[in-house]
């Protein structure tokens, strides 16, 4: 937690929640791309990984985005329905 008391005097979440919620959208775009970049850094291995499913999904195909959503969901309101 410690970072966190160094933002501009903002010591807990909910302060830099509610600072977040006052940028304008575009702004909230730049601070999600910065925090996904720190997150998530852009390694070799990740772009490694990145260009292999992309040369996989073009040699072999893949499955639309639509038809996994529809199966997420029919296949949760099973579950919930079992039990």
């Amino acid at each position: 937690m410690e970072g966190l008391r160094q933002c501009s005097g903002m010591s807990t979440v909910v302060e830099i929640e509610a600072a977040i919620e006052k940028l304008s959208v575009d702004a909230q775009r730049q601070l999600a791309a910065w925090l996904d970049s720190k997150l998530w850094p852009e390694t070799p291995a990740l772009l490694d990984a990145i260009n292999e499913a992309e040369r996989s999904l073009a040699d072999e195909g893949g499955v639309a985005v639509e038809d996994v959503r529809s199966n997420v969901f029919i296949q949760s309101n099973a579950t919930e329905s079992a039990e």
